[in-house]
C-alpha cells in the first residue's frame, strides 16, 4: 500500500454484534418493506425510545439538532472488502506498509502499556496492537463521519432491524455518561468510534480508563483505547497463554480434515508452524483452511474466534493474527492464496437453508460461516466424498443444492 494519505485511510468495517463489530459475513440488506416514514419524522419518533432509556431531553436535542439523512449509506453498505474480494488479496495487502512497519516502530514505546495489558487482562498485547493498526492505522484515521447522522440513517433504513437504533440511543447515553460534547462524535460511517473503533454499546460495556484520569476517552487516550480493546477480548473469552493460531505446513499424506486435536497430537502427525514460532505444550487447535484446501493451512484456537468477534470476517481475523506474529519477531510470509471470490451472502444463506432441509444442524441461516458452520460443511463433505476442509465454496454450494 502506498504512503499517500488517501490510500492509507482505512475502509472501516461493519462490526459484528459485539463490542466492536457488526460485520455480517456479507453486505447489509434493507428490510423487505421500504421505510415509508420520512427521515425527519423517524428521528423525532426516537425521543420516546431515548426517554425510556433515561436520556435527558437536552441530550436528545443536542444529538439530533440539524440532522439530515446520509446519502452515502446505500452505496457504502454494498462495499465490504472483507467479503467482496478474494481473502488472500485482502490479507496480503494488510501485511504490507502502514499496518506493520509503523507498528514495529511503535513497539518500544508501548512496552509499559503492553506489560500492563498482559498482567491485568491476560490478553496477548501484540494482538491488541494489531487490532489498533487494523482499525485506525494506530490512531491516525479515526473517521470523520458524524455518527449521529450515520447511525440514525442506518436505523431509519432499518438495516439490521433495530440494531442501529439501539446504537443511536447508546451514543446519546455515552454523551451523558462521559460528558463528551456533540462535536466529539466523529467516527466511521457504521458508527464505530475511537482509536479501536468501538460501537457505542460496546463503549459503554467494555471501555476502561487506562490512563487513570477518570474518563474513558477512546479518541484521545492511547492507554484507554488499548486497555479497552484488551478488556473487550477478555470479556469475550480470551484464553490466557494460548496463541491465536499458526500458519502451518502439512505433511504429505495427511488428509486435510477440519478437526480439533491437542497441539502435541498435531505435532506428532508432522504438522509444523512455518513462521518460526513454537506450538504451545498444552491446549487444542483446529485445522482451518480460510481459502479452502488449495490455499494456506492454519491451526487456530478459541482465541481466533475471540478475534473474530471483533470483526466477523476470517480475512480480518487472519490479518490480525499474522500482524501480531510479526510483532513477536516472525518473518513476513509469502503465502500462496488462490484467486477465488468468496460466496455471496445470498449464496451462503441458500447453502445454509438447503443443509438444514437435508437434516443438518445449521447454527444460523443469516450467512455467517462460524466454526460450527464449518464443521457442518465438513460433515457434508465427508458424507459426499468431497475433501473435508470445511470451506464453503461453489463446489459445496452446487452439491448441497442438488
Amino acid at each position: 500500500m502506498s504512503m499517500n494519505p488517501q490510500t492509507l485511510k482505512p475502509k472501516f468495517h461493519l462490526k459484528a454484534v459485539t463490542a466492536l463489530a457488526v460485520c455480517l459475513g456479507g453486505s447489509l440488506a434493507v428490510a423487505p418493506s421500504a421505510h415509508a416514514e420520512s427521515y425527519a419524522a423517524f428521528v423525532k419518533s426516537l425521543w420516546e425510545d431515548a426517554k425510556a432509556q433515561g436520556i435527558k431531553r437536552s441530550t436528545f436535542d443536542a444529538a439530533t439538532r440539524g440532522l439530515v439523512a446520509d446519502k452515502r449509506i446505500d452505496r457504502l453498505t454494498k462495499n465490504q472488502p472483507e467479503f467482496a474480494r478474494p481473502i488472500g488479496r485482502y490479507i496480503t495487502k494488510r501485511q504490507q506498509g502502514p499496518r506493520v512497519s509503523p507498528g514495529l516502530k511503535l513497539l518500544p514505546s508501548l512496552k509499559g502499556t503492553m506489560a500492563g495489558l498482559d498482567r491485568r487482562f491476560g490478553v496477548d498485547p501484540t494482538v491488541v496492537v494489531a487490532i489498533w493498526g487494523m482499525e485506525t492505522v494506530y490512531g491516525n484515521y479515526k473517521g470523520k463521519s458524524d455518527i449521529f447522522q450515520t447511525l440514525s440513517t442506518l436505523a431509519w433504513k432499518r438495516y439490521r432491524g433495530t440494531f442501529f437504533k439501539k446504537e443511536f440511543i447508546a451514543a446519546m447515553k455515552l454523551m451523558e455518561v462521559e460528558g463528551f460534547g456533540r462535536g466529539q462524535f466523529k467516527g466511521s460511517w457504521t458508527g464505530a468510534i475511537g482509536q479501536t473503533q468501538f460501537l457505542p454499546t460496546s463503549y459503554l460495556e467494555h471501555a476502561v480508563d487506562g490512563d487513570g484520569d477518570g474518563r474513558r476517552d477512546l479518541w484521545g487516550s492511547r492507554p484507554d483505547a488499548l486497555w479497552s480493546a484488551a478488556n473487550y477480548l477478555k470479556n469475550k473469552g480470551w484464553v490466557r497463554g494460548q496463541p491465536w493460531g499458526f500458519p502451518v505446513r502439512l505433511p504429505k499424506g495427511l488428509t486435510p480434515h477440519a478437526s480439533t486435536r491437542p497441539w502435541q497430537e498435531w505435532a506428532r502427525a508432522g504438522v509444523k508452524p512455518i513462521n518460526g514460532l513454537t506450538f504451545p505444550k498444552s491446549g487444542t487447535a483446529t485445522l482451518f483452511f480460510p481459502a479452502g484446501v488449495e490455499g494456506p493451512a492454519f491451526l487456530v484456537t478459541k482465541n481466533y474466534s475471540v478475534i473474530r468477534s471483533y470483526n466477523f470476517a476470517d480475512a480480518y481475523a487472519v490479518s490480525v493474527g499474522l500482524i501480531s506474529d510479526r510483532f513477536k519477531g516472525a518473518p513476513k510470509l509469502n503465502l500462496k492464496w488462490p484467486e477465488i471470490t468468496p460466496l455471496l451472502k445470498s449464496e451462503r444463506i441458500r447453502m445454509q437453508k438447503a443443509l438444514e432441509k437435508k437434516g443438518y444442524r445449521v447454527p444460523n441461516k443469516i450467512g455467517r460461516i462460524s466454526h460450527t458452520m464449518r464443521m457442518v460443511i465438513r460433515d457434508f463433505q465427508l458424507e459426499h466424498g468431497m475433501v473435508p476442509d470445511g470451506h464453503p465454496d461453489q463446489a459445496v454450494l452446487r452439491r448441497v443444492l442438488r
